[in-house]
């Protein structure tokens, strides 16, 4: 497998050398958790390929392991994505889920990881269907560490300078652990010497009080200063849970899409990252959210842009057509996506165009 991804990126970096971007409106593309419309997500091979096809930046999802390590995960189960119920049978907590808090590194390296599942009459079927077959070829869970590892030795390899992306997820699980996963996050990010803008990353949350925590008090403290971006959700998604008066609540995300939200937002983060349709109206004009957060000069970094049929809402002929309205019309600053060779691919046939970025 390892030399099949050699064979993949040595072959694909070579192209991506011929893709460019326009200059009327060079949205940077962002891979959802690496090309995960082709590998299984969160994988160092996945993260290899979404390099290959000239990611500027390229996506960690972050959840702590039971000996503290950082997980490249999109959430802190293990059940929809990997064999734990197979290998570790009686590990569940009491609601069913399998916690990757509850894990050792090496016990969650002992895990077979596949593309998302879902169960339906009893059996497991592929969530975004014709992808990467479920449970073939070998992949693993990785650590912060490592992808950080891979991507940095790409840049030193190939002369490019993609940049990582990383999400803290859920603060206020961890916390109830009894861990500070941010303060972890940022201790990994300034040892491998993202502390400034210029190091080519954006962190971001869906927890807007960690992020504000993030801001005054341990960026700070740790000499660092790097951007910020508010994830923006539906209430009842239940990204972020709050206890009143000893019942646990969805926390309201509703403020955010306001003039006032978007102003208190502007004060610790330099930009948003909604949910895609969250900029159109129902007439398919621009949306509130999206002139208000130009006012205050956010940067708008949509998610989550999928070519694979089922994806791309009815209103749109294609994937290029549905990208096309949020790169032409509303002009986004970004796009989260986990196809990034066709956003690329894109970028590179419209107007004038320039190389991709190469470190000096």
């Amino acid at each position: 497998m390892r030399s099949l991804c050699f064979i993949i990126i040595t072959l694909a970096c070579i192209v991506s050398q011929s893709l460019y971007a326009s200059e009327r409106n060079n949205p940077i593309v962002i891979a959802h958790r690496g090309a995960s419309g082709y590998l299984p997500e969160h994988t160092l091979e996945a993260k290899t390929l979404a390099y290959a096809m000239g990611a500027d930046y390229i996506e960690q999802d972050l959840v702590l392991s039971k000996d503290n390590h950082l997980i490249v995960m999109h959430d802190i189960y293990l059940d929809e994505v990997t064999d734990v119920a197979s290998k570790f049978p009686d590990r569940a907590r009491e609601d069913g889920h399998f916690y990757t808090i509850d894990f050792t590194l090496p016990e969650l390296k002992q895990l077979r990881v596949t593309g998302p599942f879902v169960s339906v009459l009893g059996k497991k079927v592929p969530k975004y269907g014709k992808r990467f077959p479920l449970w073939h070829s070998q992949f693993q869970l990785a650590t912060f560490e490592e992808e950080l590892e891979l991507i940095q030795g790409l840049n030193r390899s190939l002369g490019y300078n993609t940049g990582i992306y990383p999400e803290i997820k859920k603060p206020y699980f961890h916390a109830q652990e009894g861990r500070d996963i941010s303060r972890m996050v940022l201790q990994t990010l300034k040892r491998y010497g993202y502390t400034k803008p210029a190091s080519k990353v954006y962190l971001q949350s869906f927890d807007a009080e960690e992020l504000q925590r993030i801001h005054s008090e341990l960026l700070p403290s740790m000499n660092m200063d790097i951007p910020l971006v508010q994830l923006i959700a539906e209430t009842d998604w239940e990204e972020k849970r709050i206890k009143r008066a000893g019942q646990w609540h969805n926390y309201d995300y509703d403020w955010m899409r306001t003039p006032q939200g978007l102003q208190k937002i502007a004060d610790y983060a330099v930009g948003i990252g909604p949910w895609y349709p969250m900029l159109v109206t129902e007439e398919g004009t621009e949306d509130t959210l999206l002139t208000e957060a130009r006012k205050l000069g956010l940067q708008v970094h949509p998610y989550t842009f999928r070519a694979d049929p089922l994806q791309i809402p009815d209103a749109y002929r294609d994937f290029e057509e549905f990208i096309g309205l949020y790169v032409e019309q509303l002009q986004v600053d970004g796009l989260f996506t986990d196809h990034p060779d066709k956003v690329r691919s894109y970028l590179s046939t419209r107007g004038t165009q320039r190389p991709l970025e190469v470190s000096p």
